[in-house]
């Protein structure tokens, strides 16, 4: 079945603009197709932005330039130095803050008429259904797929559209999902991914990176589509995927089709839990064998252990530690670097955070390795507690 034409206005319009409204969103009041009837349905618009980061920050500074009258911030973190590559909502006198706080200061110095409503908790099975139920839209930009199935699920048991980014080094991807939408296409995120991959498959940009301006390109796309659906301009992103490589600087759709098998949903589950971020056998590789980054100190001094570090080069390349020896974690899955590990030492294992490491003390153990170790909080934990002087990316 195909489907053509706009989706009807998503909000009601507004009783008036003022005379300082129709001085700013002259812009738009001149578009035919948007015009002062769309612009009061934006200043009546109720939209929640999940995280303040990499795509929250552009998607709130253009959804506040752009006049939605009320914006939902749902961020408990702080600015870190590493967020300013790319989370242009906040600047370097912000590093410390409270994320949530940084960007309604941002919002408010570009359109002081937003009411801005800041919800500093965690996305949780226990508030997001009720969080959801204020808003007419959500947009999702998270890095995780854990959150991403919370904001789907709840998202159907709320009854609301809500406008789904996601990026990854040099690409992105974009789409709209709406369990209810009136014309019937009725498609989620579980349409597109009905399970979560596995443990270790999909790097975070934590791990992975990103390009900074990418966050540009599909936060953008995000509010675009924020925008049709508010006003019911346009052909949405509902029932396709829209999918961009910034380096061959291309964008291509793809059709999405309603998975017949699905499963209605009908309750909010531990997200956790159903994405694993560390497979049940690296859980148990990590049960008895992880070690602290002061015992680490201890044991490299003496000379006692071997340090391998499954990180990729360029990681390598940041940052550290004295001693180690560098063998990616691909290369030990495989079996390929099982020769090249050291046999007269007792091995620890250690990569930035923890996680990649435990996946790789999983296959060390299977291998008859039996005394081999991880080192718990990675580098980062290794640069905290031990060696300050070393970066933290």
């Amino acid at each position: 079945m195909s489907f053509n034409g706009s989706l009807p206005p998503l909000v009601e319009p507004a009783a008036e603009l003022t005379k300082d409204e129709i001085a700013r969103y002259s812009r738009h009041l001149i578009i035919p197709d948007l015009g002062v009837d769309g612009q009061k349905r934006l200043k009546n618009a109720k939209v929640l932005v999940i995280g303040a980061g990499g795509l929250g920050s552009p998607a709130l500074l253009y959804l506040a330039a752009a006049g939605v009258g009320t914006l939902g911030i749902v961020e408990f973190d702080e600015v870190d130095m590493s967020n300013l590559q790319r989370q242009v909502i906040h600047g370097e006198s912000d590093i410390g803050r409270s994320k949530a706080d940084s960007a309604r200061d941002s919002i408010l110095e570009i359109n002081s008429g937003i009411d801005v409503r800041l919800h500093k908790v965690r996305l949780e099975p226990d508030n997001a259904v009720e969080l959801f139920a204020d808003y007419d839209l959500i947009l999702d930009g998270t890095d995780n797929f854990a959150t991403r199935y919370l904001v789907n699920d709840a998202a159907v048991l709320a009854g609301k559209p809500y406008v789904w980014g996601s990026i990854y080094r040099f690409e992105g991807q974009v789409s709209v999902f709406w369990e209810d939408a009136p014309d019937g296409r009725g498609i989620n995120y579980r349409d597109l991914y009905p399970e979560a991959p596995p443990p270790g498959m999909v790097p975070s940009c934590a791990e992975g990176g990103v390009l900074g301006v990418l966050c540009a390109s599909i936060g953008s796309v995000m509010v675009t589509e924020a925008i049709k659906l508010i006003t019911g301009m346009g052909e949405t992103l509902l029932g396709r995927l829209m999918v961009y490589d910034a380096l061959d600087m291309n964008y291509r759709t793809i059709k999405l089709r309603r998975d017949p098998e699905r499963e209605p949903i009908t309750e909010l589950i531990d997200y956790e839990a159903f994405c694993g971020v560390v497979s049940e056998e690296g859980v148990a590789a990590a049960a008895g064998s992880t070690i602290t980054a002061a015992e680490l100190k201890e044991l490299l001094d003496a000379d006692k252990v071997e340090l391998i570090d499954v990180r990729e080069p360029v990681e390598w390349d940041i940052v550290h530690i004295s001693g180690a020896t560098l063998i990616p974690k691909d290369r030990i899955l495989s079996g390929e670097a099982l020769a090249d590990l050291p046999q007269h030492k007792p091995i620890v294992l250690h990569c930035k955070t923890g996680i990649r490491s435990a996946e790789a003390l999983a296959a060390l153990k299977r291998a008859g390795f039996a005394d081999a170790t991880h080192l718990q909080g990675g580098v980062v934990a290794w640069a905290k507690q031990v060696d300050p002087s070393l970066p933290v990316y």
